[in-house]
């Protein structure tokens, strides 16, 4: 029997399994030492693959080629471990599942566990609350396992149905991040959550990808999150001092470059959720549009057939200016700018600039996802 200080070391290893890459590594070496094992495992089943291609990790020297060809084209019918009706948490030798008088059994044993030295093995069944289940096995050539070997398998068995649970739940919400962060990123948000100080406490790879481009929005060497210009870093101070003291409850929006577009909206987290390290009271959504007013309006003039000048007010349009303010920045007279919206119009199939704003924005949205 393993005594306090080896059972502690081992359920160490084990809960820290889900955590490192290949999981639980650590904890099948150290299982496979303690119980003077060749190998130490853990057996999937995924419903979604072919019955004949589980999913294995373990401790232990690699099989021969011929044995995991032989098991794909035949043998995986009969497993005993994968294929049986057992009990959950019962820890099964492979003396109770083999039937020496089944000719397949023998030929399961002789041609594909020996070789492998598995003649002798311990395995047990769990199954986390999802319903997702594993077997953890114990596989030796030379001697049969004691009883005190089927004991710490049994105890090893409970914490693990735990530690299967963590693993599966951080699988599920490494899934769902990924699948979030790709969209929000095709659509060119990214997302930084701000303590009370405007410290950065974690951003997306899309936002962090934003801030190394040394644009307008940068971090300071304490982590802040700042602003070029003096008038600009003022108004994003001033907005994470409102949210952070409660002065502003809503979302509080700032544009913080025109050419190429960046715009900022910091949000309230309603409930901060209290943190050993910092504690994010807000979260900044970025927008940003990598291509330059000039890449843009090139790729707008194309596919709607416009001309530059029609292409540049078009964008404009869409990035809130009215038809006054886009002839100002264009340097044009308000009259020139409305003679150019009407064959926007009609070049575009528009009834007016809503929808201009949606025609453009479904294609840049277009645009984005294809590059």
């Amino acid at each position: 029997m393993l005594d306090v200080t080896q059972m502690s070391e081992l359920l160490i290893a084990l809960h820290g399994g889900p955590f490192e890459t290949p999981p639980w590594d650590r904890f099948l070496h150290r299982l496979r030492d303690v119980c003077h094992a060749n190998y130490a495992g853990i057996l999937f089943r995924p419903m979604d693959r072919p019955p004949n291609s589980p999913l294995e990790l373990f401790a232990g020297p690699a099989a021969l080629p011929d044995i995991p060809r032989m098991y794909e084209e035949g043998f995986y019918r009969l497993d005993p471990y994968l294929n049986g009706n057992l009990e959950e948490g019962e820890v099964y030798g492979l003396d109770r599942l083999i039937d020496n008088g089944n000719p397949g059994h023998r030929r399961y044993v002789d041609e594909l566990l020996i070789p492998r030295g598995l003649r002798h093995m311990l395995g047990v069944r769990v199954r986390e609350p999802s319903g997702i289940g594993a077997w953890l096995y114990l596989g030796r050539d030379e001697l049969p396992f004691s009883p005190d070997h089927s004991v710490i398998l049994k105890q090893v068995a409970a914490h693990f149905r735990i530690s299967l649970q963590t693993y599966v739940t951080m699988e599920n919400q490494r899934v769902h991040a990924a699948i979030s962060d790709n969209a929000i990123s095709r659509l060119n948000f990214g997302w930084i959550s701000l303590d009370a100080t405007g410290t950065i406490v974690e951003a997306s790879h899309q936002a962090r990808h934003m801030l190394r481009r040394n644009g307008p929005l940068t971090v300071s060497p304490s982590g802040r999150l700042t602003a070029s210009g003096r008038d600009l870093n003022m108004r994003l101070s001033t907005a994470v001092s409102d949210i952070a003291q409660r002065r502003a409850t809503q979302p509080r929006a700032l544009s913080i470059s025109n050419d190429p577009w960046l715009s900022l909206l910091l949000v309230p987290i309603a409930n901060p959720i209290a943190s050993t390290g910092r504690t994010a009271v807000m979260t900044a959504f970025l927008q940003d549009d990598e291509n330059s007013m000039v890449d843009r309006h090139e790729q707008i003039a194309e596919l709607f057939g416009l001309l530059p000048s029609e292409a540049r007010l078009a964008v404009a349009i869409c990035r809130g200016a009215s038809i006054a303010e886009a002839a100002a920045q264009m340097g044009i007279s308000e009259a020139t700018a409305r003679n150019y919206s009407k064959r926007i119009y009609a070049k575009m199939g528009a009834r007016g600039q809503a929808d201009v704003v949606r025609f453009v924005l479904t294609s840049v949205l277009a645009l984005a996802m294809s590059q």
